[in-house]
């Protein structure tokens, strides 16, 4: 089990000076809100659609600031059953983990959407432009999960299985469930964005988001049937079927087929300010 050789010789903790700790996890998010900047600034010249910068940063700004609320208020919502309800103060120990990407993903969108309006910025056009640069923070993400020992996966007898002895996995190897995520969600998505990114006048807006959509709703869906559910939700149709992370899934594939088809039915052309 080689993977599992190269996971027991990893550290959460990236630096720690005195008390102060600073984790692989928190430089994931740090660099993936960069990477992804640094992608939108880029695409949108390509596209010659003038962006500038002190734009981008404020949409940027509101783009962190919602993943991270929309994170931790998704995750409280529909993995918490009743928890938070009866300790609510656990809301804000952020440290304690406990993120939910969909919850994330409609805090984004939030975010993005007041910032552009106040801007006067199109917001379809910046959600296209931000679809192209995400899958880098989820590749980073879901690396930081696995280095983390956490969302492992089931058992299984493959040679490239892990065992999470000192996160509750058990004397057992399983799916490095985290590891197929970063591949899908992360590194696939990413290269099939950037081929749709190249051609230049750009495909219509909404086509972009969409794709990431569809890709991530159908990627999740399938991966979830290897990786184990939170221990508190546990499956939601008998023994082994059905979790949260599916139904929240399916929607997502939906809404991303709609938006496609939409946006090539109006066809309207990609532009920052309104």
């Amino acid at each position: 089990m080689w993977l599992n050789e190269i996971y027991q010789q990893l550290d959460p903790v990236a630096v720690a000076i005195g008390p102060l700790a600073i984790r692989w996890y928190g430089l994931a998010y740090l660099a993936g809100f960069l990477f992804a900047a640094i992608v939108m600034w880029r695409l949108q010249r390509r596209w010659g659609l003038d962006l500038l910068l002190d734009d981008l940063v404020s949409i940027m700004t509101g783009i962190m600031t919602g993943v991270i609320l929309g994170g931790r208020l998704g995750y409280v919502l529909f993995y918490g059953k009743g928890y938070y309800l009866e300790h609510p103060l656990a809301i804000l120990a952020l440290n304690e983990g406990g993120m939910s990407f969909h919850g994330g993903l409609i805090g984004a969108v939030i975010g993005a959407y007041i910032v552009c309006r106040q801007l006067g910025i199109s917001f379809a056009t910046m959600a296209d432009l931000a679809a192209c640069g995400a899958p880098i923070g989820l590749f980073l993400g879901r690396c930081a999960n696995f280095v983390n020992g956490e969302l492992w996966g089931k058992e299984t007898n493959l040679p490239w299985g892990v065992m999470f002895l000192n996160t509750g996995g058990g004397a057992v190897y399983r799916h490095p469930s985290q590891l197929y995520e970063a591949l899908l969600e992360g590194l696939v998505m990413f290269l099939v964005l950037y081929v749709l990114s190249r051609r230049v006048p750009p495909r219509p807006q909404g086509v972009f988001l969409g794709t990431f959509l569809t890709l991530y709703g159908c990627f999740r869906f399938l991966i979830e049937f290897v990786r184990l559910p939170d221990a508190q939700m546990g499956y939601l149709l008998g023994t082994n079927w059905l979790t949260m992370g599916q139904c929240l899934s399916v929607p997502l594939f939906v809404v991303g087929v709609l938006l496609i088809l939409s946006s090539l039915r109006r066809n309207e052309a990609q532009r920052i300010y309104l």
